[in-house]
């Protein structure tokens, strides 16, 4: 008969301690580990929280364009600038119902009905219908200029729609504020919160209209 081997009352208990500090040990190694080796970034919040900003970045190659592509239009009206000749003055004036005032943009003009584009990339703000200005869009790009276009007899976008620089907004037409111009396009650019003279901008890089001169 085998003689049975028979432990004393304290090696069990001891064994089970000895087990559970390895066991710590093993995990307090990984989890440092983990630790000096994680090349990942984490952040809070999740991607649909709105409190988690937008950034816009501009393209230094991109160069702003002009909100026709049609060689037959030309400016019926100018945008007035007060510090031009009081002859040019003259002709940047909207007279309406007894009322003289100054064009805030520039009216572009040609005998037929023309493609209206966009001249950056953007997203639409906004698309509506006035009685004197006619249908318009306007359009906030990335460098947080923003465009107007007024008097159009079609829209082709829709208020959240992204555009892209030529795209197609719409096409020209007649308003009351402008009915002496015939058909035509009113383009308005507002930079760094203050509304300039397009003309001053077109074939200028992108990142230029951060801030009205």
């Amino acid at each position: 008969m085998k003689r049975k081997l028979k432990l004393k009352p304290f090696v069990i208990p001891s064994v089970y301690c000895l087990l559970a500090v390895g066991l710590f040990i093993s995990i307090f190694i990984a989890l440092k580990s983990a630790d000096h080796n994680d090349d990942n970034t984490y952040v809070s919040g999740t991607i649909l929280d709105e409190n988690i900003p937008v950034v816009n970045v501009t393209n230094p190659d991109v160069i702003v364009g002009k909100p026709y592509n049609n060689e037959n239009v030309t400016i019926g009206r100018d945008y007035y600038d007060y510090n031009s000749p009081e002859e040019e003055q003259k002709k940047s004036i909207v007279y309406h119902e007894g009322i003289y005032l100054q064009n805030t943009g520039v009216d572009y003009i040609a005998t037929d009905i023309f493609d209206v584009i966009s001249i950056l990339d953007g997203e639409v703000m906004d698309v509506k219908e006035e009685e004197l200005l006619g249908k318009s869009v306007t359009i906030k790009h990335n460098n947080g200029s923003i465009s107007v276009y007024q008097s159009l007899s079609e829209v082709s976008v829709q208020k959240g729609s992204k555009v892209t620089q030529g795209q197609v907004l719409g096409k020209s037409g007649t308003c009351t504020l402008g009915s002496d111009l015939g058909n035509h396009l009113h383009f308005e650019l507002t930079v760094g919160g203050k509304t300039v003279d397009p003309e001053n901008y077109y074939g200028k890089k992108e990142e230029e209209l951060k801030q009205a001169n």
